[in-house]
């Protein structure tokens, strides 16, 4: 059975997260990194943008200075994600394609999400796997209702898919900070994701704990993936990396405003 490292639930800053995601996809490429699952949790609340996005087309970005809100640039693709404090559990994971028997990225999202299912199965909630289209990446739905959403990038032959899953939504903050273009107001867009975004404790009628759901979320990738999921920590690499990467990078005006086609 393949050995798959565990960082255990942690609160870090949107810009830290971020970094630590690509230390750990950059030790994993050149071997200094082990096939890993992380979990995590975001302070203060932030808005992530995908890779090839304009901060100020998605973003209402007046709005996030007065709330407090951070605004970070994923390397991953995907689109524009609110990130509440106490409101999601993120997980990463970082692997190579082969260790999970997978063909492609489309198997990837696949195998990804066949955990996060059994993650809510064991919380008592029953999912379905949707496959997206051209315009949407794949997701996890109850009853056609959205509850996880991912974004990923690969490289070589490791991949990287971070993604949420919803323990509790806020819809008018979530819509005062993202943009909608055909939304004339925030209560118009709000009536309308009533029925398309949904949550742990909107489906169990309870709040669930985010260590609860992390637990989860682990037992569910393992089973799913059949790969026995140790506990571990960063390594010094990682650490450094990520120091480096927040510092020179996520913290920066130049990647977060910036869109793909732009300065990078």
């Amino acid at each position: 059975m393949n050995y798959l490292r565990l960082l255990k639930l942690e609160t870090r800053s949107a810009f830290m997260n971020m970094a630590v995601d690509e230390a750990i996809l950059t030790g994993r490429i050149i071997g200094k990194s082990p096939n890993t699952l992380r979990l995590y949790c975001w302070s203060p609340s932030a808005v992530s943008i995908g890779k090839n996005q304009q901060a100020e087309n998605e973003v209402q970005l007046d709005n996030c200075k007065k709330l407090g809100i951070s605004l970070v640039r994923r390397i991953s693709g995907g689109g524009t994600v609110f990130h509440d404090s106490s409101g999601e559990v993120t997980y990463a994971l970082i692997a190579k394609t082969g260790d999970i028997a997978s063909r492609d990225l489309t198997d990837v999202y696949a195998k990804v999400y066949s955990g996060l299912k059994d993650a809510l199965r064991i919380l008592g909630i029953t999912t379905d796997f949707n496959e997206g289209d051209s315009k949407n990446c794949p997701n996890l739905t109850v009853k056609g209702k959205k509850i996880s959403g991912s974004a990923q990038i690969k490289k070589r032959d490791i991949f990287l898919q971070h993604g949420t899953l919803l323990l509790n939504i806020d819809l008018e903050k979530m819509f005062t900070l993202i943009r909608v273009p055909w939304a004339k107001s925030c209560a118009e867009v709000v009536e309308v994701a009533k029925n398309r975004i949904t949550s742990v404790k909107d489906e169990l009628r309870h709040p669930v704990t985010s260590g609860t759901a992390a637990n989860a979320i682990a037992v569910g990738f393992a089973n799913a993936l059949k790969m026995k999921a140790v506990e571990g920590e960063l390594n010094s690499f990682e650490q450094d990396l990520s120091q480096r990467l927040c510092k020179e990078k996520y913290l920066t005006k130049e990647w977060n405003m910036q869109s793909r086609s732009g300065v990078f």
